[in-house]
């Protein structure tokens, strides 16, 4: 084993339990895991230094509900419905490998330089996602677009493929769950067998719910039931359930969340943007329920930046509400380290000695954290979550490995990814177009 990564002399955002700042602090990694956290003043062993001097040095943020995109800005003008027909399908149908392996490349170095250590990625191609995840040095949960077989997406049989390929690869940074596209596109006949195939493999789910009225609607006009009453009748609910939006949840439905114990996957950009509304997540929250933050896909947010998504959260529940006491700055954050990575029964969401070593370093030095009054905890939450974007971000550590030194990869040729990517959206493109 090499010597240890000494990160000394930062402001260290524990996001442990007792919410401690460590103005000074020093993170010793050992291998993937974190092995000390040390004040200020306290005795640091040798290693291998990386001076955190001016730097806010978090664990890394964990993107709940994400899906590998291709056609970012393409086409984004449309609600979710329409979008989903004339965009998003087309493209995804007509993706190849080699498109999808460059594709994920792009959104996992977008994801990387903004902070975000861990995706949960629903898309196709889980060969080409799990290529590019191992070479480029993120953790990603990955699961299939699986639907009934009219809809020609994924099957249980490819999730399953993937699975034995896939699940456990890279020492463990690559994670294969069961994926269901969504309720419009399944059979209670799909979502058993798909419990059942989450079972036998000891995975977990990931399914978008109740993200729009029109779903709703749908659902309950074929079934009789609303999305989550379906969902939790066919088993999917659980806690090793990941259920992306809820924006339409009702109270009897929220209480099926609490009881099963599904974690939620908020995206208020996401679903600001495609006009579906605003989730009732203060309700969800005072039921006991988990919630994480997803940026969902860049087609319906533009950005992968997980900091604008913190933001964006904590400004529509209260203009929403009309109440500036909700979601205040160490709660949004809580959601997208914390939250998260207990979402998918991770070891990371936090400076804390024995998890997993996925760490991130913002400059302080920078007009977003100016002024910053010294030692002030509340002063750095705000500005981490209300003034700081990605772009403050120099330095992303995922299971122990620097993958980006100084805003710079050190695992891509970051220039060949953006290029490739082009091409080949300009090559998917022209193919839905004959």
């Amino acid at each position: 084993m090499s010597d240890p990564l000494v990160i000394s002399n930062g402001v260290l955002v524990t996001m442990n339990d007792a919410g401690d700042v460590l103005h000074g602090g020093t993170v010793v990694i050992e291998g993937d895991r974190i092995t000390q956290v040390l004040p200020a003043g306290a005795a640091v062993p040798a290693g291998r230094v990386l001076d955190a001097e001016g730097k806010a040095v978090l664990p890394g943020l964990v993107d709940l509900h994400y899906h590998t995109a291709l056609g970012k800005g393409y086409s984004d003008h449309l609600p979710l419905l329409e979008y989903l027909e004339t965009c998003w399908y087309p493209l995804i149908r007509a993706l190849d490998p080699e498109a999808a392996y460059w594709a994920a490349l792009a959104s996992y170095s977008e994801s990387l330089r903004c902070g975000v250590t861990t995706v949960n990625d629903m898309y196709r191609e889980l060969d080409s996602l799990g290529r590019a995840a191992r070479e480029i040095g993120i953790r990603a949960v990955l699961s299939n677009d699986v639907a009934t077989a009219e809809h020609r997406l994924d099957t249980l049989a490819d999730n399953e493929s993937a699975f034995r390929r896939w699940h456990g690869e890279a020492a463990g940074r690559i994670e294969v769950r069961v994926g269901i596209e969504w309720l419009p596109l399944a059979s209670p006949e799909l979502l058993r067998d798909a419990r059942g195939l989450a079972d036998d493999l000891g995975t977990g789910i990931h399914i978008h719910l109740n993200e729009s009225l029109g779903e709703v609607e749908t659902v309950l006009a074929r079934h009789g039931r609303r999305p989550t009453e379906l969902a939790a009748d066919t088993g999917i609910l659980g806690p090793d359930c990941v259920a992306a939006h809820c924006v339409w949840l009702s109270d009897a439905e929220i209480a099926m969340m609490r009881e099963t114990g599904a974690q939620i996957a908020h995206n208020p950009t996401s679903n600001a943007k495609l006009g579906n509304g605003i989730a009732r997540v203060p309700e969800m929250l005072a039921a006991g329920l988990n919630v994480g933050l997803g940026h969902d896909a860049a087609e319906c947010n533009n950005s992968r930046d997980l900091f604008e998504v913190m933001k964006f959260g904590s400004l529509v529940h209260r203009a929403n509400r009309t109440d500036a006491g909700l979601f205040q700055a160490p709660d949004m954050l809580g959601m997208a380290t914390r939250n998260g990575a207990r979402a998918l029964g991770h070891e990371t969401g936090e400076l804390t000695p024995g998890r997993k070593a996925d760490v991130i370093l913002l400059d302080l030095h920078h007009q977003a954290f100016t002024p910053l009054e010294p030692g002030n905890a509340d002063h750095l939450y705000s500005h981490l979550v209300f003034a700081a974007s990605g772009a403050n971000v120099t330095h992303t550590i995922v299971d122990g490995v620097v993958v980006l030194a100084d805003r710079v990869f050190t695992t891509i040729d970051e220039a060949e990814v953006l290029a490739k990517a082009n091409e080949s959206f300009l090559r998917v493109l022209e193919r839905v177009r004959r």
